[in-house]
């Protein structure tokens, strides 16, 4: 069992930055990927990015490659999601997981979710 808390969310301007931070407790971190994903009201579930579990294999949706970055901490069980240059187009509550693999991209690989943070860009 694989415990994930989001936190880092909030409400920024267009252009603006923020750092989200997940926190995972219980079976060992470094051997999960890890991923972020994020949910617009009245839309599905979407990927944004993925990590190994090594840290060194990344991969980043369309949408927010070059703006967003995707790294974790495995000394201190913690995956992180760098937002540059954000839009109103990514506003969503955003999504931490985890899969037991090294790693993944579809969202139904994943087998532990956290509960969520709200992410909110106003124009």
């Amino acid at each position: 069992q694989v415990q994930l808390v989001e936190s880092g969310g909030g409400l920024v301007q267009a252009g603006g930055s923020l750092r989200l931070s997940c926190a995972a407790s219980g079976r060992t971190f470094s051997t999960y990927a890890m991923a972020w994903f994020r949910q617009a009201p009245g839309k599905e579930r979407e990927f944004v990015a993925a990590i190994s579990w090594s840290g060194f294999s990344t991969y980043y949706a369309d949408s927010v490659k070059g703006r967003f970055t995707i790294s974790r901490d495995n000394a201190n069980d913690t995956v992180y999601l760098q937002m540059n240059s954000l839009k109103p187009e990514d506003t969503a509550v955003y999504y931490c997981a985890a899969a037991a693999s090294y790693l993944e991209l579809l969202k139904g690989a994943y087998d532990y979710w956290g509960q969520g943070t709200q992410v909110t860009v106003s124009s």
